[in-house]
């Protein structure tokens, strides 16, 4: 074991060396635009490390407007880490490559999460292309780690650490909030309502203590983050924002997003409620977060770092192999797509049109869908195996109303 563990953690060094090399040329220019797009190695950690205020040494959260517009815990992160950046013409530089240091910590120890989670197909997570492309484009990697965590002694039964490490990742990046809909879902079927009510109740006082701080002395900048993202239109990466790049505008965007989610909610509750034996935690969650970013109005490139992980640990068949590098064949494209699109978009000679790159999201969704459905599908049937064959949403949506005259 020992040496399957040292050979992943090379896995994930071998990554985030190549994630490095891949960013190290927008470093060497300054990250100048339309340049970081033509080459994709554009980062928001430089990019924020002046426009928040960070590089003056201000606090994350005392800049009003011009606040960071990320929860608690990834807003104390970049304030922290500019405080201990070297000053002078190469603070920039320093800042990104001290963050990158860091972020490339959490990502050996995602990795190993994931090896002790499913240690047989623990290398696709460092292998995956399109996550080696997209490690140091944001600080997701703060609330990867402590989600996987969370994951990992949920289904180990402990229960109090699990919680804590949810509230933990819930104010780092907020995503993982909708993992209490399996987690809620696991325990009605386990006849547990009791522990379900004390773990959301711990998860929840973890989310406040954390949160209280900045909360009752920076309102406004605290409610940035949850006011941006209810009043933006159609993002990048979204399906909204590719129909309506192909001419198809919806109005009433937050109730359409709003009845995605609902749907998605529905059909993944009837396939959880339906399944013969109780899921893990660890083989649903990624169906869980897939509709969540596909349903959402935004999409961002390096949500492939959330859900690398999650369908790796959710993969039960080397049958599924296929499904998964087919999405991250996508991923991979629509990576190199979207700085090509936003290279034209800033005037540059040569990228990617508004209807190509729509095309392209539309195609990385569908084999984000792809992979649900090949993963929900391996769920059903060995749920199923000695047993006679029901398929409940099936059920739900075409035979139910055999059953009344």
């Amino acid at each position: 074991m020992r040496r399957e563990a040292r050979a992943i953690i090379a896995l994930a060094l071998l990554a985030c060396s190549l994630s490095f090399i891949k960013f190290s040329h927008c470093e060497s220019t300054g990250w100048a635009t339309p340049d970081q797009y033509i080459h994709a190695c554009y980062s928001d950690i430089p990019a924020l490390f002046g426009e928040r205020g960070l590089s003056k040494g201000d606090w994350a959260y005392g800049n009003g407007a011009d606040s960071v517009e990320y929860p608690v815990v990834t807003g104390v992160v970049m304030w922290v880490l500019a405080q201990v950046t070297p000053g002078g013409d190469n603070d920039t530089k320093n800042y990104f490559n001290i963050n990158i240091f860091f972020l490339a910590l959490l990502f050996i120890a995602s990795a190993l999460l994931v090896f002790r989670i499913k240690p047989e197909f623990s290398y696709l997570f460092p292998l995956a292309p399109a996550v080696i492309a997209s490690l140091y484009i944001n600080w997701d990697m703060w609330a990867i780690v402590s989600m996987l965590a969370a994951i990992y002694w949920f289904d180990r039964k402990k229960l109090l650490l699990s919680a804590l490490a949810l509230g933990l990742s819930i104010s780092t990046k907020f995503m993982p909030i909708f993992l209490l809909l399996p987690i809620a879902l696991i325990f009605l079927r386990r006849k547990e309502m009791r522990e379900g009510v004390k773990y959301i109740i711990v998860t929840s006082l973890t989310f406040l203590l954390i949160n209280l701080p900045v909360l009752l002395t920076t309102p406004e900048a605290w409610l940035r983050f949850y006011t941006l993202n209810l009043s933006r239109g159609s993002d990048w990466g979204s399906i909204w924002y590719s129909l309506s790049a192909l001419g198809i505008n919806l109005a009433n965007l937050n109730y359409l997003s709003i009845l995605a989610l609902l749907i998605g909610f529905t059909v993944i509750a009837i396939h959880l409620l339906g399944l013969e034996a109780t899921p893990s935690l660890a083989s649903v969650s990624f169906i869980v977060l897939a509709i969540v970013m596909c349903a959402s109005k935004v999409y961002s490139p390096q949500y492939v770092l959330w859900l690398a992980p999650l369908a790796v640990i959710a993969i039960v068949d080397k049958r599924d192999l296929r499904a998964f590098w087919v999405w991250q064949g996508a991923e991979l494209v629509y990576h190199v797509a979207i700085w090509q699109h936003l290279a034209l978009v800033t005037d540059a000679k040569f990228g990617l049109p508004a209807t190509g790159y729509a095309l392209i999201s539309l195609v990385r969704i569908s084999a984000t869908l792809y992979l649900v459905a090949a993963l929900a599908a391996r769920a059903q049937r060995s749920s199923q195996r000695g047993s006679q064959t029901y398929n409940p949403v099936r059920e739900f949506l075409f035979e139910s109303a055999d059953k009344y005259p």
